[in-house]
């Protein structure tokens, strides 16, 4: 049995780190393929492989926007993609490993990005410089978190509670104060040093503390972090490169003491000279969003509210999120309370449209939905995701107007939020409390209502296409006087293909659908793939020696039409008699009318694949006038 390995991982580590793990083993129990995922969340590495399961794995799937040590997997054949792709396109990632058209990974050089990428090169230099700051932000947010709660409730004592001059004053309140200013105080840091270390492990760790220590204290802010981040990682890389020609008894002073002395001078001396311009940007970009605050609430709201639906704990969402965490350490309050209510509103909303058309979701979606009010309400954004992973053209535009309202509402009324994380677990620090919750309330309201619109609309023109199928196969399976029609004219040399990049029995159902409809035989392409997955349901058409005979019958199917796809990448979702995957496929389409005269023509085609001489010969075919002579 093949067996394969993943790991998966995501910034935050709450939502899609667990989503990818699911669609995986999901995918790969399909297949028959054993596959065990080793997760990278908040809570640190659960499931872990051991070096055992590494050296029997067949494969690796890397499915992951942060760092997951893939050095331990050199020799294996490694899939390198973004944790979406793990979520949204697992079976073609376990086809790549099983197919074995990945290459080896050796120790040092990116792991391929399979064939899923639509420009390795390209998405990979872009992937992997996004893995190396979401490595520095999954790390940096649970100390921020930490920090800006204990700040927060400082306040609940007073707002000037930790002065030591002031009637307010509580010693308590001061020392929460203070750890909490030190937490805030690590952001940028444990930013610089974690994007570094992602770049140059160990020693780009060490380099990226100084000089993101050197980013906070002249006042950079996290821009200066990620600048500092990306320095000191490089550096490090520079530097390895450079004294590679050592001797090998050196390499424990190298890292003990060359690569950190070396790059603590020049990380550190670059940063002191970058430090003033970086603070003049931090300080412009701050002065900027503060005044739009101010100024132009409902622009800003509309911004930060596209932005955190856009992808809901992806990259975009990640931006809003790190400046609005950024300017809480600058002591500005406002810009945070309408990030919050901007991820709160997108889940609450899912909840609310389950509400309002139940009837029409499915079970598991209408608990998702009332799970997700619980999510939402402690600002866990990714409860959304499955929802808009469905119908992504229409409920995310929803989320987006939702968390928009919810957003500029909050501006309007002057909400402040210190935390930054927590949802409404931290109302009693929150400034009008009430009008935060409204204005979150009114845009998840908003958003429910218009995803639970397009849920009936398209539940209901689902329906209809079902019942016309069906209405219009039993039609055709009572016409008694059905038309007869020559074979010539039923296949044509033109709808004989040789492919290469058909995987599944989905994508070749689709394919089959895009070229009858540009020939004019279907009216429908979603209509025709429905009526051939309706019929596989029913039971399977692969044959045996790698056939399958697919057919649809359809009020979608406009003239009768035979095809002959044959395959160079095996279809091994395809059920046959003999469990061979498919490589030849004879697809017949069937219009409403002329059901006999078309099923004996399919019934002649399953008896010549009986023929052994026919079967070798088409599967040894290499153009399409020996198909059509064979077919014929």
């Amino acid at each position: 049995m093949t067996k394969i390995i993943a790991a998966t991982g995501c910034p935050t580590g709450i939502a899609h780190t667990f989503m990818a793990k699911k669609a995986l083993e999901d995918a790969a129990k399909a297949k028959g393929i054993e596959i065990k995922v080793e997760t990278h969340g908040q809570a640190g590495i659960e499931n872990g492989l051991t070096p055992r399961e590494i050296a029997e794995a067949d494969g690796v799937i890397i499915a992951a926007d942060k760092d997951v040590d893939e050095d331990r997997f050199a020799g294996k054949r490694v899939i390198k993609v973004s944790v979406t792709k793990g979520i949204k396109e697992p079976d073609k990632l376990i086809d790549e490993i099983v197919n074995g058209s990945v290459p080896l990974f050796k120790s040092g050089q990116a792991p391929s990005g399979g064939n899923t990428d639509l420009s390795v090169e390209k998405e990979s230099l872009a992937h992997k410089l996004y893995v190396y700051l979401m490595n520095g932000v999954s790390h940096m947010l649970p100390v921020v978190v930490a920090g800006g709660v204990l700040l927060a409730i400082s306040f609940m004592f007073g707002i000037n509670s930790a002065d030591p001059k002031s009637n307010e004053y509580n010693v308590f309140a001061a020392n929460l104060n203070a750890i909490g200013k030190v937490g805030l105080g690590l952001m940028v840091p444990i930013l610089s040093a974690y994007i570094a270390q992602a770049i140059g492990k160990r020693s780009g760790l060490v380099i990226g503390f100084i000089t993101g220590m050197i980013a906070f204290t002249n006042g950079t802010g996290f821009l200066g972090g990620i600048v500092s981040g990306f320095l000191s990682g490089y550096l490090i890389l520079l530097l390895e490169s450079g004294l590679k020609g050592l001797p090998k008894q050196l390499d424990g002073l190298k890292s003990i003491f060359l690569l950190p002395v070396l790059g603590g001078l020049i990380g550190g001396y670059a940063m002191v000279l970058l430090s003033s311009p970086m603070t003049a940007i931090n300080e412009g970009m701050m002065h900027f969003l503060s005044n739009m605050q101010n100024q132009s609430p409902l622009v800003l709201g509309l911004i930060v509210g596209i932005m955190c639906a856009f992808d809901m704990g992806g990259p975009v969402n990640k931006a809003a999120y790190v400046t609005g965490v950024a300017l809480l350490g600058q002591g500005n309050f406002y810009f945070m309370a309408g990030v919050s209510a901007a991820c709160i509103a997108p889940p609450i909303a899912t909840g609310f449209a389950v509400l309002f058309a139940g009837k029409y979701f499915q079970k598991e979606e209408r608990n998702a939905g009332y799970v997700n009010f619980l999510l939402g309400s402690t600002h866990i954004t990714e409860g959304a995701i499955p929802f808009a992973a469905k119908s992504p053209f229409t409920v995310i535009p929803s989320l987006m107007v939702g968390s928009s309202i919810a957003a500029i509402l909050t501006y309007y009324m002057k909400v402040q939020v210190p935390a930054p994380h927590g949802g409404f677990i931290v109302l009693p620090i929150v400034t009008h409390p009430l009008l935060w919750v409204l204005a979150i309330l009114a845009g998840a309201l908003v958003s429910g209502y218009l995803i639970a619109i397009d849920q009936k609309h398209r539940f209901n023109k689902n329906l209809k296409a079902t019942e016309a199928d069906n209405a219009a196969q039993a039609a055709a399976e009572s016409n008694e006087a059905a038309p007869t029609l020559a074979q010539e004219t039923l296949l044509s040399k033109e709808n004989i293909y040789f492919e290469k990049g058909i995987q599944t029995k989905d994508e070749l159902f689709r394919f089959i659908a895009e070229k009858m409809q540009i020939k004019g035989n279907v009216s429908d392409q979603e209509r025709l793939v429905k009526a051939f997955q309706y019929r596989e349901k029913q039971s399977s058409t692969g044959m045996e020696d790698g056939f399958a005979i697919p057919h649809a019958q359809s009020e979608t199917i406009k003239k009768a039409a035979m095809l002959a796809v044959k395959l160079e990448t095996p279809i091994t979702d395809w059920p046959t008699f003999d469990q061979k995957p498919v490589t030849f496929v004879i697809a017949f389409l069937i219009p409403p009318k002329g059901s006999e005269a078309h099923l004996h023509y399919l019934s002649d085609t399953a008896q010549k694949l009986v023929d052994k001489r026919i079967v070798h010969e088409l599967n040894t075919a290499t153009n399409a006038d020996q198909i059509y002579a064979l077919l014929h």
